[in-house]
Formats: C-alpha cells, sequence, structure tokens
C-alpha cells in the first residue's frame, strides 16, 4: 500500500508561481513512476507531467515550458514547479504514484486557483 499526499496548493494571480509537492510513502521511492494530474470543473481528468524512476520527464503542451517536474529521491517527493500560472491552470492537482501501469495511487489532490 501506497500513501500519497500532495500539498502546496491555494490561490495565485495571474502570471504568478507555485510549487506542489507529493510525499509518497509505504514503497521504494525509486521504483515508483510518479505523475501530476488535473481536473478542472466540468472537464475530465489530465495528466499534466510525470517523471518516470529513470527521471524522464513529459508535459502536456499547455504546460511545457511553464511547468517543470522533479523528484527527490532522498525525500520521497515529487514536485510540481508552476510558472506563468494562467485562469485555465485553475484545477484540483492530483498525484499519481505507480509501481506498474495497473497498480497506481492516488492523493486526494490540492486546489490551485488562478485569480485577479
Amino acid at each position: 500500500q501506497v500513501q500519497v499526499v500532495e500539498s502546496g496548493g491555494g490561490l495565485v494571480q495571474p502570471g504568478g508561481s507555485l510549487r506542489l509537492s507529493c510525499v509518497a510513502s509505504g514503497s521504494d521511492f525509486t521504483m515508483l513512476d510518479m505523475a501530476w494530474y488535473r481536473q478542472a470543473p466540468g472537464k475530465q481528468r489530465e495528466r499534466v507531467a510525470s517523471i518516470g524512476t529513470s527521471g524522464y520527464k513529459t508535459y502536456i503542451a499547455p504546460v511545457k515550458d511553464r511547468f517543470t517536474i522533479s523528484r527527490d529521491n532522498a525525500k520521497n517527493t515529487v514536485y510540481l514547479q508552476m510558472n506563468s500560472l494562467k485562469f485555465e491552470d485553475t484545477a484540483v492537482y492530483y498525484c499519481k504514484a505507480a509501481i506498474t501501469p495497473t497498480n497506481v495511487y492516488w492523493g486526494q489532490g490540492t486546489q490551485v486557483t488562478v485569480s485577479s
């Protein structure tokens, strides 16, 4: 069983920055593929960024060059640095830890609101 806990959400003005953190415990963190998802009201959940056990990263086009995903294996933590935030980035952000593609664990989510 893997426990996943996100933090760092909040209210920010357009153009501002936030850093989300996700701690995954209960398993060897170095063996977990990690990803950030988000779900805006009335929309489907979408994967925002991912980082594999090798450190390989992926991003969706709308956040590329604005968001950076990273991991600190010593702290069992994955981060999502979000810069130049836009109104359309408003969503609940979820962290996912994957042992295999079908053995995954989700956090409870953290709200990010971009508003002036």
